[in-house]
């Protein structure tokens, strides 16, 4: 039984994790996500706590915007697409146990505090402003569980995660 509640962007994500896990979820209808699931998503993060598992696509990153910025305290799992998707669609809906479970295993919360890393240190280590510049931020991404992202968002989570420039560092190594 997971404990906390788990939000998803609609039914069939709720489908896919109940044919393998016991919990409970919470649909967003997708961007339509209206202000009184967002109270709701709040009180019940207080009481139990939420895991944001959204698709790995633009829309469910802007979910995981928008409720990370409006709720604090939210954990977060991240899949990537390769891990959940068809010929034509990708989805939390297409993604296999082991990838669920990985994702439920290496939950992140945020720490807004923390700025310690720069766009100038990412540019230094190679993560932005080079030929293999993307590579080297999937490495990243997946060691960190932070899902695939361009240069911005992984300053953004890496920051949020308390990741100094020592660690991307020593991971070089």
């Amino acid at each position: 039984m997971i404990k906390e509640v788990i939000v998803v962007e609609g039914k069939n994500d709720t489908k896919r994790l109940k044919s393998f896990f016991e919990c409970e979820t919470i649909e967003t209808s997708g961007l339509g996500l209206k202000q009184e699931t967002i109270d709701f998503i709040k009180e019940i993060n207080l009481k139990r706590g939420i895991i944001l598992l959204l698709d790995p696509d633009t829309p469910g990153e802007k979910i995981r915007n928008r409720l990370n910025n409006e709720i604090s305290g939210l954990k977060n799992a991240f899949i990537l697409k390769e891990n959940a998707r068809t010929k034509k669609k990708v989805g939390v809906e297409h993604a296999n146990k082991e990838t669920l479970q990985e994702a439920l295993n290496n939950l992140i919360t945020y720490d807004e505090h923390n700025n310690s890393l720069t766009m100038l240190d990412l540019y230094e280590l190679g993560y932005i402003g080079n030929k293999d510049s993307e590579t080297k931020r999937e490495v990243i991404s997946k060691k960190f569980h932070i899902g695939k992202c361009n240069g911005k968002t992984m300053l953004k989570r890496l920051n949020l995660l308390g990741i100094k420039k020592e660690d991307l560092y020593n991971i070089e190594k």
